[in-house]
């Protein structure tokens, strides 16, 4: 155990993470890399990505960084051959890479602002497990963890396209989980809540005092909350689980909390 949370021997064994320049997915770059695996990284902007890899290298860390779009099957190809060729192997696979507009009603929202949203989410999803569960199936059986939210779970206003397309992310992480479990891969889902990236410390306290009020646990998740989840579900400790979308939301998608008189033990006749 280590600052309250479980650790994890991944020293051999080779993860794969997209969207990996920054916030979240960086942070699942670094710490794979800390529990020992190897990992390919993988993002559109070259010297952010550069950044994350001297980070790991720095620390000790196997990283190969691979420049690329989700959006584009060739870059997923390329990545995941990455991974065979310099490490020969592929066991876990994080689809991380996400994007959507600012926030409009459906009806003032431009067609292809929502299609690109989609392209993200839902088909760079589907493009990155392409290539990712064969080189799986090939090392033996692995795991991949897609990231939604949970505006895909629960809705959210004035967020259409982004939230039909974390929705398309569960319902296409369910097809595979199902195609594949008798190949021992495993598919499941994140969905964050709230989490201190760039965005949300970006629009300042006010914004993120708001956020954490809306939380029953009472605080935003950081970066640290989704690794702990991510690396479990890709550990033999989560062996016997897939299909599944777990919300790392600190109690926000279980329901509307309202102001409760009670304290514990005490009784209510």
């Amino acid at each position: 155990m280590s600052a309250g949370r479980t650790t994890y021997d991944y020293s051999d064994r080779v993860a794969l993470i997209t969207g990996a320049s920054q916030g979240i997915g960086a942070a699942l770059a670094e710490a794979f890399a800390a529990a020992g695996a190897a990992v390919v990284i993988m993002a559109r902007r070259e010297s952010v990505l550069a950044a994350v890899a001297d980070r790991i290298t720095a620390q000790g860390g196997r990283v190969r960084a691979v420049v690329g779009d989700v959006t584009d099957d060739e870059s997923g190809r390329a990545a995941v051959a990455e991974a065979m060729t310099a490490f020969g192997r592929l066991d876990a696979a994080v689809n991380n890479a996400s994007e959507g507009p600012p926030p409009q009603l459906l009806a003032d929202l431009d067609p292809d602002q929502f299609r690109h949203a989609v392209d993200v989410n839902v088909n760079g999803t589907f493009l990155g497990m392409r290539h990712q569960i064969p080189a799986m199936i090939d090392s033996g059986g692995g795991a991949v963890v897609n990231f939604a939210s949970t505006a895909g779970v629960g809705g959210v206003s004035h967020l259409s396209s982004y939230v039909a397309g974390k929705a398309g992310v569960i319902g296409l992480t369910r097809a595979a989980a199902l195609d594949y479990a008798p190949f021992g891969v495993r598919v499941n889902v994140i969905a964050p809540g709230p989490i201190l990236t760039e965005h949300l410390v970006a629009a300042g306290p006010s914004a993120q005092e708001g956020a954490a009020s809306a939380v029953p646990i009472g605080r935003v998740g950081t970066t640290a909350d989704i690794a702990s989840a991510v690396l479990w579900l890709c550990s033999d400790a989560a062996s016997y689980v897939t299909g599944v979308t777990l919300p790392v939301d600190g109690g926000q998608s279980a329901g509307e909390r309202l102001d409760n008189p009670y304290t514990p033990g005490e009784s209510m006749d």
